[in-house]
């Protein structure tokens, strides 16, 4: 499934360029740890998390991370913003917690 598609979906803000937004979603990551994601997430996944510093662009960079899903209402930090239009890195912030998304996500997932 395309990023759009979720994006549309789940009525998702959107802080980055929406030239990412075709990327594939392979599946979704829910962690707020960045090694615990480092060691785990998979290319393409969709990753769920409360974290807002430039940090989880390097690590959804160098997992090929889908994107950044942040939960909460939380916003990114204007240096996140900018590191992760340069690395074409969607960022996407939600107001609702991590396992609603969740269950958004799989219910999604499975169509």
């Amino acid at each position: 499934m395309k990023l759009y598609k979720v994006f549309k979906t789940l009525n998702l803000e959107l802080k980055t360029d929406d030239k990412a937004l075709t990327q594939e979603v392979t599946g979704v990551y829910v962690s707020d740890l960045l090694s615990d994601v480092m060691a785990n997430a998979k290319i393409g996944n969709l990753w769920l998390t409360l974290q807002v510093h430039q940090n989880i662009v390097a690590v959804a960079s160098l997992k090929e991370l889908s994107g950044v899903l942040l939960v909460n209402n939380r916003q990114p930090e204007t240096e996140t913003i900018r590191k992760a239009n340069e690395e074409g890195i969607p960022i996407l912030v939600a107001d609702r917690p991590a396992f609603e998304l969740s269950g958004e996500l799989f219910n999604l997932m499975d169509k």
